[in-house]
C-alpha cells in the first residue's frame, strides 16, 4: 500500500466504531503507517499502551491475512474474543482445540475468511502447520511480547528462536515486532535475532506518573510479611503480590488466607481449570488479591489494578518494571512496590545456573545428530538433555545454516566450521555474563537512594531528567535536612593507605562517592566510620569512609 494512498480519515472512523478509540496513543500512529506501507517495525509501547490496535486496525486494509504469534494461549483467547466484538474475522490456532475444530479453523484460512489468525510460536516450529497459512497468504507477521525471542531463561520459549524460519517460509512479509520494556541493548537482540536490521524503531518512552515506585528493605521473611500486611491495610482495589516460586506462592497464599483475606493463587503447576477460575474470580473482583508467579498477568487486560507487589525482585529491571506496569493501566494513582532482601539474590542465583546450553551440552547433541537427523525427544535421550535446552542449542545450529527442520527431524546440512562452533559456545557465555549484570542492576536499583524513575530512564536509555518527586526516595529527601558530603577526605598517595579523616562519618545514604578501586558508586549506610556503597560495576562493599571522595 502506497504512503500517499492512506486515508487516515477511514482509519480513524474505523478506530472509532470498531474499538471506541478516539484518538490515537503515542506511537500507534507511525506504527500503523509503518505497517500498512509494507515497513518492517519494532514498536515498544508501555503496557497498556494499545499495542493490539497497531495491527488490529492494519488487518482491515491489508489485502492478505496477518498472523499475530502470542505466547500464551489464554491471552490469545482474549485477543479472539477483542478482534470479535470489533467485526474482525479472526481464527486461533493452538493445542487446546480438538482435531474436528483444528480442521474446521484451518479450512476456513485457506479459504480466506480471516482477517487475523493468532498462533503460539511452537505451532510455527512445524512445516505441516505453516502450509496454510502460506497458502492463505500473509501481509503482516506481528511478534507480540517480542522481549521472549532475547529472553533466555528458566521460561524461555526456544520456539521464539524459529521465528525467522517461519517469516521466511511465510514468503518474507513485513514484520511488526511489539514489546512493552526493552533496553538498546535488547532492541538490537530483537532486530538481529528476526532478520530486520532496518526496521522502524518507535519507542515512546516508560513513563507511568500515576505509578508510585518504592522499595522496603527487609532483614529477613518476618519483616517481609508486616512490610506486606502494612501495605495491604493502606490499599484498596485489585493488586498482584508476585513470587520468585512456587513454593512461596502457595506459602503466602495459605498465610494471607489465614488473616482472612479474599485472595487467589496462580503459578504454572496449578491445572488449567485452577488457573482459569483463579483468573476469573480476579477480574470479576470475588478476589481483589492475587498471588503469583511470572505466569500470571501477561496480556491481563484489568485496568484498576491499584498495587504491585514483588515478594522476591525478580532477574532484571525489564521484567520487574513489565511486571509493575500492570498496576494503573486506567491511569489513575497506583503503586509499585519491591520488598527487597539481599539473600534472594541466591533464588535468581539458582535460576540463572541452569539457563544456558553448556559447551559439553552443545557438542553433545552436535555429535549426537549424525548425518541422519533425529527427533529432539530422540536426541535428548541419546545426550540426556532436556528437550528445552536441545531446541535451543537446534535453533543455534539452524541459525548458521549447520542445520535444518525437515519432516519433523533435524539434520545436518553440512559441516560445523571451528569458527562457527566457537561463537555459539561464546554466546552462551556472553549471555550468561548479561543476565549476571542484569541481577546486579536491579539489586543496584534496590538499594539506591536515588530517584527511581530517574535510575530507570537510564537503565532503558532515556535522559534521566528531573527527580520525579513522587518515589520513595524522593519522598524521603525532601523530608530529611540535606546532608553535606565530607570534602576533607585525604588524597591518597602512591604505594601508601590513605589515613582516616577526623570526618569519616560525614557521608549521607544518598550521597555519590568515589573509590579509587572500585570507582564511582552511592552510599547505601552509613554508620561510624565504616560506610555501605553500592558501585556502579563492582558490586556493594562496606569500606572506610575516609578512602573515598565526594564526586
Amino acid at each position: 500500500m502506497d504512503r500517499t494512498a492512506l486515508d487516515w480519515d477511514r482509519l480513524r472512523r474505523e478506530a472509532s466504531s470498531r474499538f471506541g478509540v478516539r484518538r490515537f496513543r503515542p506511537g500507534q500512529r507511525e506504527l500503523i503507517e509503518a505497517v500498512l506501507t509494507g515497513q518492517d517495525a519494532l514498536g515498544i509501547l508501555p503496557t497498556g499502551g494499545g499495542k493490539s490496535l497497531t495491527y488490529q486496525l492494519p488487518a482491515l486494509l491489508l489485502p492478505q491475512s496477518v498472523v499475530v504469534v502470542s505466547p500464551l494461549i489464554s491471552l490469545m483467547e482474549d485477543q479472539q474474543q477483542k478482534a470479535a466484538a470489533a467485526r474482525i474475522e479472526a481464527a486461533r490456532l493452538d493445542s487446546t482445540l480438538t482435531r474436528s475444530e483444528e480442521r474446521e479453523t484451518v479450512e476456513g484460512i485457506e479459504a480466506g475468511g480471516n482477517d487475523l489468525i493468532y498462533v503460539t510460536p511452537e505451532r510455527l516450529e512445524n512445516p505441516d502447520h505453516l502450509e496454510p497459512l502460506r497458502a492463505r497468504g500473509v501481509s503482516l507477521f506481528v511478534v507480540d511480547e517480542a522481549h521472549c525471542i532475547s529472553q533466555w531463561g528458566h521460561d524461555f520459549r526456544p520456539a521464539y528462536l524459529a521465528l525467522p524460519e517461519a517469516i521466511r517460509a511465510l514468503g518474507s512479509p513485513a514484520v511488526l515486532a511489539l514489546t512493552a520494556t526493552a533496553t538498546p541493548e535488547v532492541v538490537q537482540d530483537v532486530l538481529r535475532q528476526l532478520g530486520i536490521p532496518g526496521a522502524l524503531v518507535v519507542n515512546t518512552g516508560i513513563e507511568r506518573p500515576n505509578l508510585r515506585l518504592e522499595v522496603f528493605r527487609t532483614v529477613n521473611g518476618e519483616a517481609k510479611r508486616r512490610a506486606l500486611r502494612q501495605l495491604l491495610a493502606e490499599e484498596r482495589g485489585s493488586g498482584i503480590v508476585y513470587a520468585a516460586t512456587v513454593r512461596k506462592v502457595e506459602e503466602l497464599w495459605n498465610w494471607l488466607r489465614g488473616l482472612g483475606m479474599e485472595v487467589d493463587r496462580y503459578h504454572g503447576k496449578l491445572r488449567k481449570s485452577e488457573r482459569e477460575e483463579s483468573q476469573r474470580r480476579f477480574m470479576s473482583g470475588e478476589a481483589p488479591l492475587m498471588v503469583a508467579t511470572s505466569a500470571f498477568g501477561l496480556g491481563i487486560d484489568k485496568p484498576d489494578i491499584r498495587f504491585v507487589v514483588h515478594w522476591n525482585f525478580p532477574d532484571s529491571l525489564e521484567t520487574y518494571y513489565q511486571e509493575a506496569g500492570r498496576a494503573g493501566r486506567d491511569g489513575r494513582p497506583a503503586r509499585a512496590a519491591l520488598l527487597y532482601r539481599l539473600e534472594d539474590k541466591r533464588v535468581q542465583s539458582f535460576f540463572l545456573g541452569g539457563k544456558y546450553p553448556r559447551r559439553a551440552d552443545t557438542l553433545a547433541v552436535w555429535t549426537a545428530l549424525g548425518r541422519a537427523g533425529a527427533t529432539t525427544a530422540v536426541l535428548a535421550q541419546a545426550t540426556a538433555i532436556p528437550q528445552r535446552r536441545i531446541r535451543v542449542i537446534a535453533a543455534q545450529l539452524i541459525g548458521v545454516g549447520a542445520a535444518a527442520r525437515q519432516q519433523g527431524t533435524l539434520r545436518r546440512m553440512r559441516a560445523l566450521e571451528p569458527g562457527e562452533l566457537e561463537a555459539i559456545l561464546r554466546e552462551h557465555e556472553e549471555r550468561q555474563a548479561g543476565d549476571r549484570e542484569r541481577l546486579e542492576e536491579i539489586m543496584r536499583y534496590a538499594q539506591s537512594t536515588a530517584c527511581r524513575r530517574r535510575k530507570l530512564r537510564e537503565y532503558f536509555g532515556e535522559e534521566s531528567g528531573e527527580d520525579c518527586g513522587a518515589c520513595d526516595n524522593c519522598r524521603s529527601a525532601a523530608s530529611r535536612p540535606s546532608v553535606q558530603p565530607s570534602t576533607g577526605a585525604p588524597t591518597a598517595r602512591r604505594g601508601r593507605r590513605p589515613r582516616l579523616s577526623a570526618r569519616a562519618n560525614s557521608f549521607g545514604p544518598g550521597d555519590e562517592v568515589r573509590h579509587p578501586t572500585y570507582g564511582y558508586g552511592q552510599v547505601v549506610e552509613a554508620a561510624g566510620a565504616n560506610v555501605l556503597v553500592a558501585f556502579v560495576r563492582g558490586g556493594e562493599h562496606r569500606i572506610r569512609a575516609a578512602y573515598l571522595r565526594p564526586r
